[in-house]
């Protein structure tokens, strides 16, 4: 994304003391506007592009319109040049609109409906978080990535996509921007070809349509993919996938808090390097909630036009949202990082596909 910096200053000689006229300060460059003024233009070009999406989704049918968004904020950043104007409004929306949106999120999250799921369902999730993390790891210290990059990869592939990412950026320390932009941009990547593959090498397997719901529940690695691939396999399919993928969902909260006190710990051992660090949170803001809303949901009776519009109101924080970490993603950042994450998404992406693919298998 653009920066701006002042402009530099040509350098003079001063004047003699006796003849030097009291010169006025250099107008400084005004750069974006900020505050909110600043921020509308750019929010209200994330606004369009979810309206753009959603219209283009009553012709693409089961293809989400929070994946065309981000597809839509991709092409727009890597065809046209981006206005100066826009870029706080898209900074904000990218990061901001979206922790809002996982906010409402917890409303759709009835804990009463994922311990209905069976503690076989529920192991599974965990297996599938569990082993995503672990294998990204030992993956990305095999090709050379740094543990953050490797870290946020895997969050994003193993629990909710660029939501979890987005958690995992608000508590990993010495990550880079184009760490972060990246595991956003392979996860929208990999989790959209899985839309059309998974349910294929499930027909190819013979499973029923109960066992691939959960398969993509389990494995998939956006909720937006999830509902695609559900609403392609039609009846009960999208409601039981939509339920074990919103039980990986809930494992954001207690692993974004292991993860914050690692971190946290490992400043601690830098000494005093560690003086100079912020502390990450224990938990995000944004995370905890989360929380207070899944709470909410389930131990108050909500009316169903409330919880309505809570959706609609998530879908559009979500959606503007993607639009904006769409138009974060520059395809040369790809170039200058290599080969080396992609081979780790492709990695990431197996292993939780096995995991589910085997759970589904022995569980439904």
């Amino acid at each position: 994304m653009s920066r701006h910096a002042s402009t530099p200053q040509t350098l003079t000689a001063p004047a003699p003391a006796a003849t030097q006229a009291p010169a006025s300060a250099p107008a400084p460059d005004p750069g974006p506007r900020r505050g909110i003024g600043g921020l509308i233009p750019g929010i209200a070009l994330c606004a369009a592009g979810i309206a753009l999406a959603f219209a283009i989704s009553t012709v693409t049918g089961p293809i989400s319109a929070l994946l065309i968004a981000i597809v839509l904020g991709m092409l727009m950043r890597n065809t046209i040049r981006v206005p100066d104007l826009v870029e706080p409004g898209i900074a904000f929306s990218a990061k901001h609109l979206l922790r809002a949106g996982i906010v409402v999120l917890g409303l759709q999250l009835a804990i009463g409906d994922i311990l209905a799921l069976g503690w076989g369902v529920l192991l599974l999730v965990v297996a599938v978080v569990v082993v995503g993390l672990a294998s990204s790891l030992a993956m990305g210290s095999m090709l050379g990535l740094s543990r953050p990059h490797s870290l946020l990869i895997g969050c994003g592939f193993s629990i909710c996509g660029a939501a979890a990412v987005a958690g995992a950026d608000g508590v990993i320390q010495d990550k880079k921007e184009e760490e972060v932009v990246s595991a956003v941009a392979l996860v929208v990547v990999f989790g959209t070809i899985m839309i059309p593959l998974l349910p294929l090498m499930a027909s190819a397997i013979g499973f029923t349509t109960d066992q691939t719901a959960m398969w993509a529940g389990a494995s998939v690695h956006e909720v937006a993919q999830v509902v695609a691939i559900g609403g392609a396999l039609g009846g009960a399919a999208l409601g039981a996938a939509v339920i074990v993928k919103l039980a990986r969902v809930l494992m954001l909260a207690p692993v974004m808090a292991g993860i914050a006190i690692v971190e946290r710990h490992r400043l601690g051992q830098r000494g005093a390097d560690a003086s100079a660090t912020t502390m990450p949170p224990v938990m995000p803001m944004f995370v905890a909630l989360f929380i207070v809303a899944v709470i909410l949901r389930s131990i108050l009776p909500m009316p169903q036009g409330l919880l309505d519009a809570a959706s609609l109101v998530q879908i559009l924080l979500l959606g503007a949202a993607m639009f904006g970490l769409g138009a974060g993603v520059e395809l040369s950042m790809f170039r200058r990082l290599g080969l080396r994450p992609v081979i780790l998404a492709l990695g990431s992406t197996v292993a939780v596909t096995v995991v589910g693919g085997l759970g589904a298998a022995l569980l439904a």
